[in-house]
């Protein structure tokens, strides 16, 4: 059964390499095609043929492979290529006469090409041009309305496919900007709370070191170490963050330890502590495994809501639950302070929300319980163990 499942994945993985390998060497993509063309249109000059055939000639042949060479150039100027490859279709059928070709190969490869690469007023002469040059050689050829139905229904068919592939290949750039879009955000995201925790338990530090000095030396000397770690501690959050956004640096050059999770959440209150916050911590319900985003998510809302705290609340206690629930993680951050103030939290509100709707969770935020100090509450959908291991 595991082998049966291995072989459409090891398909899947062998062709977005070869993709891949074709985006970065067009020109060796190009020459291929042009090979395939040529391969097809060797066919009939070396199956036999019967004595009322035209013959199959070097001449013939030779003029056959000058139709094909010019899709070696097919992306740079398609509708160049066209034209050279109806020049010499037509010379091929005025002046050598030879053995036919069962499908237009390289005019389809280059009406596929127009229709995918090319602007509007390019396409729109493409198609001027082959309501007269279908018309003249199924003229010259045939003149039978089945020949003339079938050429331009093949015609009109590799440009549906050709509008149908840029259509999609639009499609994976816009979906491109938009996961790149994303992800900018949640950089901006990581950045602003990994910054704003740091750089707010060190200035209220800080702020209180001259008084402690005076006041309670050892506490002064307690605070300054608290900067530090404090210090640190960003240090080392920045560089995992920038060691996820190299790339191509060497082994070892940038480290790319795992973002933080619940278990980073006792010394992220020790901290918050140190800057003379009364800060309390309490888990409800079988504690169990989180997918690793939303572990880290649940850190970064309590960091911001404890940031948030010490920059504007004025509170002298706060209070930290942890709610392990059916299906949901339930993160309760509470305080005695001032309550909500306009313009208070700035982006850090917005991004607590942002997370949480990042998950399919919701965030509320706003008075704390009787209307005293400030209450963020988030839940957080959470899989089955199952779900996580798998």
């Amino acid at each position: 059964m595991a082998g049966r499942g291995e072989i459409p994945g090891a398909v899947r993985g062998g062709w977005e390499r070869a993709r891949r390998w074709g985006a970065a060497n067009p020109w060796a993509v190009d020459i291929g095609i042009a090979l395939l063309v040529q391969a097809a249109m060797t066919m009939p000059f070396v199956v036999p043929r019967g004595p009322e055939l035209e013959p199959a000639t070097w001449p013939a042949y030779g003029l056959t492979t000058l139709t094909v060479l010019p899709l070696v150039w097919r992306r740079r100027a398609p509708l160049a290529v066209l034209l050279a490859m109806l020049a010499a279709s037509g010379l091929y059928k005025v002046a050598l006469e030879g053995p036919g070709q069962p499908l237009p190969y390289t005019g389809l490869v280059s009406v596929y090409t127009i229709a995918t690469l090319s602007p509007p007023w390019k396409r729109l002469a493409t198609a001027a041009l082959m309501m007269v040059a279908v018309p003249a050689s199924v003229w010259l050829n045939t003149q039978s309305a089945r020949e003339l139905t079938f050429s331009l229904f093949v015609f009109g068919a590799a440009y549906v496919f050709g509008r149908l592939q840029d259509a999609r290949q639009r499609e994976h750039r816009i979906e491109a900007e938009r996961a790149a879009a994303r992800e900018r955000a949640r950089i901006a995201r990581e950045m602003h709370d990994i910054l704003s925790h740091a750089v707010s338990l060190m200035v209220v530090q800080a702020e209180a070191g001259p008084v402690a000095v005076r006041a309670a030396p050892e506490r002064a000397e307690a605070a300054f170490e608290a900067i530090s770690a404090t210090g640190r501690d960003a240090m080392v959050q920045l560089r995992q963050m920038l060691g996820v956004l190299r790339e191509g640096s060497e082994s070892g050059s940038a480290p790319r330890e795992p973002q933080p999770d619940l278990s980073g959440i006792p010394e992220l209150i020790e901290r918050v502590r140190a800057s003379g916050l009364t800060v309390t911590y309490a888990t409800e319900g079988g504690v169990r495994a989180l997918p690793p985003a939303t572990g880290a998510s649940a850190y970064r809302i309590v960091q911001e809501a404890l940031t948030n705290v010490v920059k504007h609340a004025r509170a002298r206690t706060a209070e930290v639950r942890l709610a392990h629930e059916e299906g949901v993680l339930r993160v309760t951050v509470t305080d005695d302070g001032r309550g909500p103030q306009a313009g208070a939290g700035g982006h850090g509100l917005v991004g607590i929300r942002e997370r949480a709707a990042a998950h399919g969770g919701t965030a509320a935020l706003g008075p704390g319980p009787g209307g005293r100090g400030f209450e963020v509450r988030v839940l957080l959908p959470v899989p089955s163990e199952e779900g996580v291991r798998a």
